[in-house]
C-alpha cells in the first residue's frame, strides 16, 4: 500500500479536490488501498489562529467563524449529490459548533493556551478530511474518516509534540488489521497526549503523519502531493531557470529542507530514512509529471550539486573574547543554553584560534539570545574576557547541497567565484565535513541575485543569462537589438547564453524589464511606455534592478556615460562600449577604470574602439597574455580615410573623391571630422596604452592630411571651396607616389613607446599596399611574429560590423 497525502493548497478550492479525487480514484482503481492524509484547506490554520487570538482579547470572530463555515459548505453543495448532503452538513456543523464554544472559552478567560490553541487549530484538518472522506464516498463507498489523534500518541508539548513511538506503532497496526479493507482519510498534524488532550506535531506536522503511518503499516511509497513539480533545484519565485530533480539521497533532501525548501519537512523523512521507504514528491496539479523521489542512495547526477537552498531572514550574533581560547566546554556551554530556551542555531562558525564563534538565529530569537549570553556569561563580561555580544541584521543563508561535492575539487571556488563576480559580500562561512552542504550568510537584498548567479554556475548545462542595459539607440544600438534578436535561438543552442536587454535609454526616454523587452518592436514600446530619459535615474534602476551577470551598454558617442563607468564597476556590472572617449581621455583615467574593472572581478570590453567588428584588441592582449612582446604596431584604422585614399587614383581628384565620400555615407556632416585624424589618433592611443605604454593624448605625433585653410575654414561650403583650390598640393601627392610605383596612406605607428600618424607612400611590399575600399588594417610586428607580422584587415566602419563587434563583446562577458 502507498500513503498519500495531499497539502492545503491540493484542498484549497473545489477545482483542486476535485484534482485530489481523481489521483486517489485512479490508485484505488490500480488495486492500490492507499491511506490518504489530509491538510487542512489552504489558509484555514492561520485563520484558526487568528481566531484564537482575537478570542483571548476579546475581538469578534464570528465572521471568521462564518467565513469557515461558507468554505467547507461551499464544497459540500458543489460536490456532494443533493440527497447526501444533510448528513454531512451537520457534522460539519456540530464541529464547528464545538469549535465555537472553545472560543467562547478563550473569551471568557481572556486567556489562550498552548493546549487550547492545539485544540483549535486541529478542526482545519479535522473539517477537511471529514468532508472529502464524504465526498469520496459517493465514488468509492468504503471510504472512511479517522481522527490522528487516536492513533497518535505524544507527550504534552503542546505545539510541537514529540511522538511516543512505541505506543504509537501498536495503536497503528491494529488499524491496519481493524480497516484493512478501507479507504481510509487520517488527519494530518494533529495527535494527542496519555490524556487524550490534542496535540499538533509542529511544522510539517502533515507530512510527519504520513511518515509515521507508512513506516508503521510498512508502505511502498509516501507520496506527498503539493503545488510543484517535486524538489526544485532552487526557489522558483526566485530562480525561474530552476528545474525538479527526479531523484535525491534522504540526506540531501533533508539539508535541503533544513535550509528553507518548503517542499517537505526534515523530520517527515526520519520514520522512512528508517525503513528506508522513497518518498515522492508530486504536483497535485501536473499529476503526470514523475516528481521527484527521495531515497536512500542519491545515484549519479550530470551535476556537481542537486540544489541550492536559502533562509531569506535569519540574523547573525558574534561572540569574541580571550575567555573563550582553549576554555574547555564553553561551546557546549553556550549552545546548551540556547537548546534550553528553545532558541534554534541555524548556522555556526568559530576561528581557529577560538577567539571568536558567529552563530546565526532567527531574527525573532536574536534579542533574547543575547540577553541570556549576557546573563550565562556576565562574570566574563564584566572581567572583559568577552566582548559584549554583537547582533547583524537583515542577512540571509545560501546552501549548496549535494553529495556528488564530497571529494570534488573546486566547490568552494566555484560558489565564491559567482558571488564575488557579482559583488555579492560572503559574510561567514560554513561547511562540515562530511562536504554535502557549504554554506554562506550574505546580505539579505543580495539573496535574489546570487541564488540565481550560483544556480548558472553550477547548473552549466543550463543556459546562462545575460541582462543588458543598453544606452544609445542609432545605427549602432538599433542594429545591435536586431542581431540579438536575430541570433536568440542560435546562441542558445551553441553558447549556451540568453541574452535579455532588461533597460533602453536613449536621449528621450528609457524603458525596464526584468524580463527582457521584446525586441521585434522594442522601438514602439520605448515610444509609447517609456519614461523621461535621465542618464544618473536609468544606472540607478540598474543597479537598484540588483541582477547577476549584468552588463552595462555603452552604443553612444557621448562623454557623459563614460563618468559613471567606475561607478558601474563598482557595482560589480560588466561593461561594453564602443564608445572611444573612456579609453582616449587622461592616462590617469585609463588605468583608473581598468584598475576598477580589475579590482570588482568584472569584463571591460570595447573592441570596437579600435577596429568596429574586426579582433584587434583581442588579437593585441592574447598576444601579451602569451608572453610576446610587441616591437611595432602599424595601422589605418580610419574607412573613412582608407575609401579616400584608395580612391584617389587616375584622374579623379581629391576634392571629388571626398565629395564622393560623402555622398556615399562614408564620412561625418563635415568630412573634418574624419579628415583631421583626431578619431585615428584616439584609436592608437588605446592601441598604445592596450600594449602597456602610459601616453598621454598630447603625446601623439599627429601628422596632417588637410592644408590649414581648409581646417580653418569657416563652414562646410568653405571647406569644399579650400580643397578645390587644394587640388595642385594633392595631385603632386599623388603624382610623386605613382611615378615611385607607390600608392598614398595614412598610417598610425607605434614604435619604441612612440606614436606617430602620418601621410605615407608605400611600395608593393608593405602589407598595406593592397588596402582596397573602406577596409581598415593592422600589422603587429612581435618577437614572434618579426619576418613575417600579424595582419588583421576587414572593413572598419559601419553599423552592421561595429554592431557584432558589440555583440561579440557580450558574448564573450557570457563566456
Amino acid at each position: 500500500m502507498k500513503v498519500l497525502k495531499f497539502g492545503g493548497t491540493s484542498v484549497g478550492t473545489v477545482e483542486s479536490i476535485g484534482a485530489v479525487l481523481d489521483i486517489v480514484k485512479k490508485a484505488y482503481d490500480a488495486g492500490e488501498r492507499p491511506l490518504v492524509v489530509l491538510s487542512a484547506m489552504s489558509g484555514v490554520t492561520n485563520l484558526l489562529t487568528k481566531m484564537a487570538e482575537n478570542a483571548a482579547e476579546r475581538i469578534a470572530f464570528d465572521d471568521d467563524l462564518k467565513f469557515l463555515e461558507e468554505r467547507h459548505f461551499d464544497v459540500v453543495k458543489k460536490l456532494i449529490a443533493v440527497k447526501f448532503q444533510n448528513p454531512v452538513f451537520t457534522k460539519l456543523k456540530l464541529m464547528l459548533n464545538e469549535l465555537e464554544e472553545i472560543l467562547q472559552g478563550v473569551s471568557s478567560l481572556k486567556e489562550l493556551s498552548a493546549q487550547s490553541k492545539d485544540l483549535i487549530v486541529s478542526f482545519g484538518e479535522r473539517l477537511s478530511n471529514y468532508m472529502v472522506s464524504k465526498v469520496m464516498e459517493q465514488y468509492i463507498a468504503n471510504a472512511l474518516f479517522l481522527d490522528a489523534s487516536h492513533y497518535i500518541k505524544t507527550d504534552s508539548n503542546f505545539g510541537n509534540a514529540y511522538v511516543q513511538e512505541d505506543i504509537t506503532q501498536q495503536l497503528i497496526q491494529s488499524l491496519g488489521h481493524t480497516h484493512a479493507d478501507k479507504l481510509l482519510f487520517v488527519t494530518g498534524f494533529i495527535g494527542s497526549n496519555e490524556k487524550g488532550r490534542i496535540t499538533t506535531l509542529g511544522r510539517g506536522g502533515s507530512d510527519y503523519t504520513a511518515a509515521i503511518f507508512g513506516a508503521v503499516l510498512n508502505a511502498s511509497a509516501i507520496e506527498i502531493w503539493t503545488d510543484v513539480n517535486g524538489m526544485l533545484t532552487a526557489d522558483p519565485r526566485i530562480v525561474k531557470k530552476a528545474f525538479s530533480q527526479p531523484i535525491l539521497s534522504y540526506t540531501e533532501a533533508m539539508e535541503l529542507s533544513y535550509f528553507g525548501a518548503k517542499v517537505i519537512y526534515p523530520p517527515t523523512m526520519i520514520p522512512a530514512f528508517l525503513k528506508k521507504i522513497p518518498i515522492v514528491i508530486r504536483n497535485t496539479f501536473e499529476p503526470d509529471f514523475t516528481g521527484t523521489v527521495i531515497q536512500f542512495e542519491s545515484g549519479k547526477s550530470a551535476f556537481p550539486i542537486k540544489g541550492i537552498s536559502s533562509i531569506s531572514d535569519i540574523s547573525v550574533i558574534n561572540l569574541s573574547g580571550s575567555g573563550m581560547i582553549g576554555k574547555s566546554g564553553f561551546s557546549g556551554r553556550l549552545f546548551t543554553l540556547l537548546a534550553r530556551e528553545q532558541i534554534n542555531v541555524v548556522l555556526i562558525t568559530q576561528s581557529s584560534s577560538e577567539h571568536s564563534i558567529t552563530f546565526a538565529v532567527h531574527p525573532s530569537d536574536a534579542a533574547k539570545a543575547v540577553k541570556l549570553i549576557e546573563a550565562e556569561f556576565e562574570l566574563e563580561l564584566e572581567a572583559n574576557k568577552l566582548t559584549v555580544p554583537t547582533v547583524e541584521e537583515d542577512l540571509s543563508v545560501l546552501a549548496i547541497v549535494g553529495e556528488n561535492m564530497k571529494r570534488t575539487p573546486g566547490m568552494s571556488g566555484r560558489l565564491f567565484y559567482a558571488l564575488g563576480r557579482n559583488g555579492i559580500n560572503v559574510r561567514a562561512i560554513a561547511q562540515g565535513s562530511s562536504e554535502l552542504n557549504i554554506s554562506v550568510i550574505i546580505g539579505k537584498e543580495n539573496l535574489s541575485k546570487a541564488l540565481n548567479a550560483v544556480h548558472d554556475a553550477f547548473f552549466a548545462q543550463l543556459k546562462k543569462t545575460l541582462y543588458v542595459f543598453n544606452v544609445g539607440t542609432g545605427n549602432i544600438g538599433s542594429t545591435l537589438f536586431r542581431q540579438i534578436h536575430e541570433q536568440h535561438d542560435f546562441l542558445l543552442d551553441n553558447n549556451d547564453i540568453e541574452i535579455k536587454v532588461a533597460g533602453i535609454s536613449n536621449s528621450r526616454k528609457m524603458l525596464f524589464d526584468v524580463n527582457g523587452i521584446d525586441l521585434s518592436n522594442w522601438n514602439d514600446v520605448l515610444e509609447s511606455n517609456g519614461e523621461v530619459a535621465d542618464l544618473s535615474t536609468f544606472i540607478d534602476r540598474m543597479k537598484a534592478m540588483n541582477l547577476p551577470n549584468c552588463v552595462f551598454v555603452d552604443n553612444t558617442a557621448s562623454k557623459l556615460p563614460s563618468t559613471y563607468y567606475e561607478d558601474i564597476f563598482r557595482s560589480n556590472i560588466s561593461v561594453v562600449t564602443c564608445n572611444k572617449i573612456a579609453n582616449s581621455g587622461t592616462y590617469e583615467q585609463y588605468k583608473s577604470l581598468h584598475d576598477t574593472a580589475r579590482k570588482h572581478g568584472v569584463d571591460f570590453f570595447y573592441e570596437t574602439n579600435v577596429g568596429a567588428g574586426l579582433p584587434i584588441v583581442r588579437v593585441l592582449k592574447d598576444l601579451m597574455l602569451s608572453g610576446d612582446r610587441i616591437v611595432k604596431i602599424e595601422a589605418i584604422l580610419s574607412g573613412t580615410i582608407s575609401y579616400i585614399f584608395n580612391n584617389f587614383v587616375g584622374d579623379a581628384s581629391f576634392y571629388e573623391v571626398v565629395k564622393n565620400a560623402q555622398a556615399l555615407g562614408y564620412t561625418e556632416p563635415d568630412p573634418r571630422d574624419d579628415l583631421g585624424g583626431i578619431d585615428f589618433m584616439r584609436k592608437m592611443l588605446i592601441l598604445a596604452r592596450d600594449a602597456g605604454h602610459a601616453i598621454e593624448p598630447t603625446a601623439v605625433d599627429l601628422g596632417p592630411i588637410l592644408p590649414q585653410a581648409c581646417l580653418q575654414a569657416t563652414s562646410v561650403d568653405d571647406f569644399y571651396a579650400e580643397l578645390l583650390k587644394a587640388d595642385q598640393y594633392f595631385n603632386a601627392l599623388k603624382e610623386k607616389a605613382e611615378s615611385e610605383n607607390k600608392v598614398i596612406r595614412y598610417i598610425g605607428k607605434l614604435e619604441d613607446g612612440h606614436v606617430a600618424i602620418a601621410l605615407e607612400m608605400v611600395d608593393e611590399m608593405h602589407p598595406f599596399y593592397s588596402l582596397s575600399g573602406s577596409d581598415n588594417i593592422i600589422s603587429f610586428t612581435t618577437e614572434r611574429y618579426k619576418e613575417r607580422p600579424l595582419v588583421v584587415k576587414g572593413p572598419g566602419a559601419g553599423a552592421e560590423v561595429t554592431a557584432a563587434g558589440v555583440f561579440a563583446d557580450l558574448v564573450n562577458v557570457g563566456a
